[in-house]
Order: C-alpha cells, then structure tokens, then sequence
C-alpha cells in the first residue's frame, strides 16, 4: 500500500510527542492505535491481500469453505445412510437364514 510510509511516519511522530510531553493517556492510545493500524497493513501486504480486490478474493474463499463444509457433512450423512442399509441387509439377512428361508427364491 502506498500510505505505508506516511502511516510510520505517524507512528515516529506519535512517539516523539509522547516522549516531549511526559506520555500523557490521549498521546498513548494515539500511538496504541496507530501501531495496531501499521501492523496490520504491514500483515496484510505480507499476505498479498493489500489490492482492491482482497476482500472479494476472501467472500469467494469463506464461499468455498461454507461448501466444502457443506459437502463434508453430506458425504458423512450419506455414509452414516448407506451403512445402516448395510446392516438392516444384513440383519434381515441372518433373520432369513436362522428361518431357514434360504431356499425361498427357488
């Protein structure tokens, strides 16, 4: 981002007031705030999301997960679904076979 520079310059300039005049609680939070406002620019060109298009590119990803969320939790239902028809087969399977009604098909 451009304004990266000015905003340090701020910051020094916050620091210095501070220094001159005893760091008085208003010259404090000034600089507290500045600071977490220049950390954070600085983490979010580090990341490559400082360009206009960052917070689409993140609505498109946090999209992506809700589905692939979505999707996990589907294929888990479906799972859970397919094994309990599994072993309702099974289970009235081994109730034909105890009957003796293998030979019911022939």
């Amino acid at each position: 981002m451009s304004g990266m520079a000015s905003d340090g310059a701020v910051l020094a300039q916050l620091v210095a007031q501070g220094q001159q005049q005893g760091a008085d609680l208003a010259t404090l939070r000034a600089i507290v705030e500045e600071s977490g406002d220049l950390g954070a620019t600085r983490a979010l060109v580090r990341m490559g999301l400082d360009d206009a298009g960052a917070g689409r590119d993140l609505g498109e990803l946090r999209e992506l997960l809700a589905a692939w969320r979505d999707a996990k939790a589907s294929l888990w239902k479906a799972g859970l679904a397919w094994v309990v028809r599994l072993l309702g087969a099974v289970g009235i399977g081994a109730i034909a076979v105890q009957q003796g009604l293998t030979g019911w098909g022939k």
